[in-house]
């Protein structure tokens, strides 16, 4: 049995990811640290970790490792976003999103990766954003610009565990995940309603369209896949 970790799988897409790999018979380990994890996870191995915190990420993995002797699959989920106007965000706001969102994945991509070159064995996949690509708004300038650079990390990752891990990369648009479909102040119906037809399918992802593309990269049948970052956003957004 493989042995997947995901981090931020307490909740959102994290949490789908860790209930489809379960299902499908992977071992799944997963992070988390604001959210509690509910019963719908009680089948999966939960680690509480600070991901700004690099002394907290290593003690975990030292204690995954521990219980469970490898990682065959990372997928770095976690991440924050802070939406302020360009004027009102500060360097507290820049640095908190990068620490998360960018840093973190660097320090386990390092420490897990380099463990997977040495058993000749991994995957990689790290959840980027169809903002990093060709999507600019200031409002998200911290969360586009930590995913731009996840995206560097991703190819620069590639290269260093090559042959034996395979590091790649999905950048999705808007996904219906349980925050969206609850509406909250900032995502109204009219909202949705307008992005979707921005979008060539004229829908939001669900999560089963996202988790179906990790599945196909966390198995055997992508072994020629490398160093990519995949867009699944539905089609190119109007702009």
């Amino acid at each position: 049995m493989k042995n997947v970790l995901v981090t931020g799988g307490a909740s959102g897409l994290g949490k789908e990811i860790c209930k489809i790999f379960q299902k499908e018979g992977y071992n799944v380990l997963f992070i988390y640290n604001s959210t509690t994890p509910n019963e719908e996870l009680n089948k999966c191995h939960g680690y509480k970790c600070n991901l700004s915190n690099e002394e907290e990420i290593l003690n975990t993995l030292r204690k995954i490792y521990e219980e469970h002797k490898k990682v065959d699959i990372l997928i770095n989920n976690a991440a924050i976003e802070i939406n302020k106007d360009i004027s009102e965000k500060s360097k507290s706001d820049f640095m908190k999103t990068l620490e998360i969102n960018l840093v973190a994945p660097f320090i386990l991509c390092k420490e897990v990766g380099s463990r997977m070159y040495m058993n000749g064995y991994g995957r990689i996949i790290n959840i980027s954003s169809n903002n990093s690509i060709d999507k600019y708004d200031p409002i998200t300038i911290d969360y586009d610009s930590s995913k731009a650079g996840l995206n560097i990390l991703t190819k620069c990752f590639a290269e260093e565990y090559a042959p034996f891990v395979n590091v790649n990369a999905i950048a999705p648009g808007w996904i219906l995940t349980n925050k969206i479909k609850e509406i909250d102040d900032n995502l109204d119906n009219k909202f949705i309603e307008e992005e979707s037809k921005k979008i060539l399918l004229n829908r939001f992802a669900t999560c089963e369209d996202i988790t179906n593309l990790l599945l196909f990269l966390a198995s055997d049948k992508s072994n020629y896949i490398n160093g990519e970052i995949i867009r699944i956003d539905g089609g190119n957004y109007d702009r």
